[in-house]
């Protein structure tokens, strides 16, 4: 059976927002950790005009938005709670009042709740697929969206072609079929040569499979008019009959029978996170949304017998690891 689980809760999220991180503070039963550090540098012009201007902005604040308290939410707030501390290290609790927020959302149901919030704050979004980043953001006046970022949940489709080039060690013909809420990508795969279908949820998913029925490859993107849980049994089967592969989007899609993927632990989304924000701290440029720069590799090595695709040691480590967290 296919599971789902865990990319739906990554991917689409519901509930209340809860905030949480380290033992720092405890406040009830959320925990909410608020840091503050200065900016190395301050101007003359702040510091001649402060007696009759507001405080300017001086530093910043963070805090680790979630929606559940699970064994995988708890890794992930610890992880990069343990990762964003030294960014934040300088706290002064008198000067809070003029210091930015920085949220890091954990799911699609805390990025929603921090987007209706009405702050001065920079948002950080993480396991979230890029069809509800995109979609949540363009609810939002263009000013306010461009003060959000997110490293998504699903792996950069580069990469994901560069998997292909070594599974196959030929030329293949690949080809993806895009929603309305994944179209945004049809620039970049056409330009890796890639055969691009536009469906919609009005549209039968066979009817699609049968115009690719000439290519060796189908790369699976999260957009859930095109894959969910009553349809990709389905897609399977009618891919293996036509001896093609599939290219998942996360592990478990894999271990239910896609060929392969790259995919990203806890620690390489948040090491990413964690360079953002340093970033953003530094010098205050906040990057546009971008895909997982850290992966690892996960074949099914039976469907890939069954494709009589040989899978190379090459493949197996196909990967480009975090840097090792700071003690």
């Amino acid at each position: 059976m296919l599971r789902f689980a865990n990319l739906g809760s990554r991917l689409r999220g519901n509930g209340g927002a809860c905030v949480r991180t380290s033992s720092l503070r405890r406040q009830g039963p959320n925990v909410v950790l608020s840091l503050a550090a200065l900016m190395s540098t301050t101007s003359a012009h702040a510091f001649a005009t402060r007696d009759i201007k507001p405080e300017p902005v001086q530093g910043y604040r963070f805090q680790v938005v979630t929606t559940d308290d699970s064994a995988i939410t708890r890794r992930i707030v610890d992880d990069i709670t343990r990762r964003l501390v030294p960014v934040f290290a300088v706290f002064r609790t008198e000067l809070a009042q003029h210091r930015r927020m920085l949220y890091v959302t954990v799911g699609p149901a805390a990025l929603r709740e921090v987007a209706q919030r009405r702050c001065d704050c920079v948002v950080v979004s993480t396991f979230t697929s890029s069809q509800v980043v995109r979609s949540i953001l363009g609810t939002l006046p263009p000013a306010r969206a461009a003060m959000f970022t997110a490293v998504y949940a699903e792996p950069a489709p580069v990469d994901q072609l560069r998997l292909v080039a070594l599974l196959y060690r030929r030329p293949v013909r690949v080809a993806a079929i895009l929603g309305p809420d994944t179209a945004f990508l049809k620039p970049l795969l056409e330009g890796e040569h890639v055969n691009v279908l536009e469906g919609d949820s009005d549209e039968g998913i066979n009817r699609l499979l049968g115009q690719i029925a000439q290519t060796d490859v189908l790369l699976a993107l999260p957009d859930s008019a095109v894959y969910n849980t009553e349809n990709f049994r389905n897609i399977l089967l009618s891919a293996y009959r036509k001896k093609q592969g599939v290219i998942g989007f996360s592990a478990d899609m894999v271990k239910a029978g896609a060929l392969a993927t790259t995919y990203s632990e806890v620690e390489d989304i948040n090491a990413q996170v964690a360079e953002i924000v340093a970033s953003y701290v530094a010098g205050g440029e906040l990057p546009p949304p971008q895909f997982p720069r850290y992966f690892h590799t996960i074949v099914n090595e039976g469907v890939a017998r069954s494709l009589d695709v040989e899978v190379p040691d090459n493949v197996r480590n196909f990967a480009r690891p975090a840097p090792a967290r700071q003690p």
